[in-house]
């Protein structure tokens, strides 16, 4: 097995981040890697979960260190590729990110520069930290599935808006501000649900949601802070449950969903825990980590401190 270890990145590239951002600023970044002597080979992904794929194939080829260049979707199918291969200790992988995508949420916890220069860097200087990760549980079909979070997971509005705002980009449509337009159109259309919240055992919650997150990170929806407590290696899964809202409160409160202070909202609870269900009535749809999965029940698992991850030096 020792002589299968490759010293080199396997770099993941999805040419479709950040609407073609990948593709065109990858001649900048490999000029940048290869300033810095890094060692690396480059693979791009061609459709949806190819990522996961190429991780595992880099894994089994040898591979330890993994750079995603693209954004939280692309970083999710690598983390659920390190988890599905069997080769080695999930914690055993170094996962380094370089930002290419619209949301980018999963960065801004870690302060991963923006620059590619900068990010490039911290390659070399390869500070690390162990995170946490969930495993959800969702149904599609009426079939179990199961899928790994690197993030945050949303449920009612919350995916409503996820899955208007990626119809859009798969139009072509894009901008700064194509998330708030999504939300702001999607709120004239959503109805509240009812969810059975039930963490550690106990009910939390059992009533009208507006929108619930689950997750292991602060930052979801192109920079929207819907869980201001998380760590993101505490052992914990936090949860935000925005309670049943009329839209003029919603409007109201709108700006608290981006400058932390959510919780100060009345209509607001949360808590952590490490094993959380959720029920709704009707079926209610999820997105993870940026991405549109199935529907409701959910079960949320923590895997504690098990995805090594390249970080900013000041973190």
């Amino acid at each position: 097995m020792d002589k299968l270890i490759k010293n080199g990145w396997m770099v993941i590239v999805n040419p479709k981040a950040g609407i073609g951002r990948g593709l065109k600023d990858w001649p900048t970044i490999s000029n940048q890697m290869n300033h810095n002597g890094l060692d690396f080979t480059c693979v791009f992904t061609e459709h949806k979960y190819h990522a996961v794929e190429l991780t595992v194939k880099a894994i089994n080829d040898g591979y330890r260190k993994i750079v995603a260049i693209g954004g939280d979707g692309t970083v999710n199918e690598v983390v659920n590729g390190i988890f599905i291969q069997h080769q080695v200790s999930t914690s055993d992988i170094s996962l380094a990110v370089i930002p290419a995508g619209t949301g980018n949420d999963w960065m801004r916890m870690f302060g991963i520069p923006k620059t590619y220069s900068d990010a490039v860097l911290s390659l070399v200087t390869e500070h690390t930290i162990l995170q946490d990760v969930g495993l959800i549980s969702y149904h599609e079909t009426r079939i179990k599935h199961q899928r790994y979070m690197a993030n945050v997971a949303g449920m009612g509005f919350d995916a409503m808006v996820n899955r208007r705002f990626n119809r859009l980009k798969d139009e072509g449509r894009f901008g700064k501000r194509l998330y708030i337009n999504s939300t702001l159109k999607e709120l004239f259309n959503y109805r509240s649900k009812h969810f059975k919240v039930i963490v550690d055992g106990e009910i939390f919650y059992d009533g009208a949601v507006f929108s619930a997150t689950v997750g292991v990170g602060k930052y979801n929806g192109g920079g929207m802070n819907q869980m201001p407590n998380a760590v993101i290696d505490d052992g914990l899964l936090d949860i935000t449950v925005i309670k049943r809202v009329n839209k003029l409160g919603v409007l109201r409160h709108f700006r608290k969903l981006y400058n932390g202070n959510l919780y100060n909202y009345s209509k607001v609870m949360a808590t952590q825990g490490k094993n959380i269900i959720i029920e709704t009535w009707p079926e209610s749809p999820i997105e993870i980590d940026g991405e549109a999965m199935g529907f409701s029940t959910f079960t949320f698992e923590l895997v504690p401190k098990s995805i090594k991850v390249v970080v900013s030096r000041k973190l």
